[in-house]
């Protein structure tokens, strides 16, 4: 069902999370519905690159080095820790790579891609006021950016055909959840209904 609200404007931003080499299948974090959605998120940043930001999930150089209760994820993943992995896996996948410049390159350490402020002074800069949500996963990184871009007040529309997890339980889930209780706030919708609505400059 398309739950979009009208059309999207030249103030949208599509907001690509972590399509990296680390989540695609044969990574230490491998999720595997990655490469079912890539061809989807293409579409939307072939739309308009210089309107795409893509992030990238930085891991800490070792558990040592993490901070908090980070320290236990990297306990227990250290062959995901910058010390120990092979720097190639930390890159966007080849197919979006190309796109960078004129999309922008986001790096960051933790799952929301607000968490430090500086992507909120990005898009306040450009003067954004509308996301759209592709990538991975759908219950990790993608969950921690929606749920942070309703907070900040931005019409957040989630692309449900351009997410994935490694997880088709918790995948369903949280589509549903954004379908329901928070049908308010989030558009879910569907690639080909975006790009019909999006109406920013290519």
């Amino acid at each position: 069902m398309d739950e979009l609200k009208g059309r999207i404007g030249e103030r949208a931003i599509h907001l690509c999370i972590d399509m990296q080499r680390l989540f695609q299948p044969g990574g230490p974090w491998a999720a595997p519905w990655t490469e079912m959605i890539e061809t989807k998120i293409a579409k939307i940043v072939e739309q308009s690159p210089a309107h795409t930001i893509f992030t990238r999930f930085i891991p800490a150089r070792s558990p040592n080095e993490a901070r908090g209760a980070w320290r236990w994820l990297y306990e227990k993943w250290k062959d995901v820790t910058l010390e120990n992995l092979d720097p190639n896996l930390v890159r966007l996948i080849d197919k979006f790579e190309r796109y960078v410049p004129p999309g922008l390159c986001f790096d960051r350490l933790t799952y929301s891609a607000f968490a430090d402020g500086r992507l909120y002074q990005i898009l306040s800069e450009r003067r954004v006021n509308t996301l759209i949500i592709s990538g991975a996963e759908t219950d990790v990184c993608v969950l921690a950016t929606v749920l942070s871009a309703v907070d900040l007040g931005y019409r957040t529309i989630v692309v449900r055909d351009a997410i994935a997890s490694s997880s088709d339980e918790t995948h369903g889930a949280l589509v549903k959840l954004y379908a329901t209780r928070f049908s308010s706030q989030i558009e879910l919708s569907y690639t080909a209904a975006v790009l019909k609505a999006w109406a920013a400059d290519p």
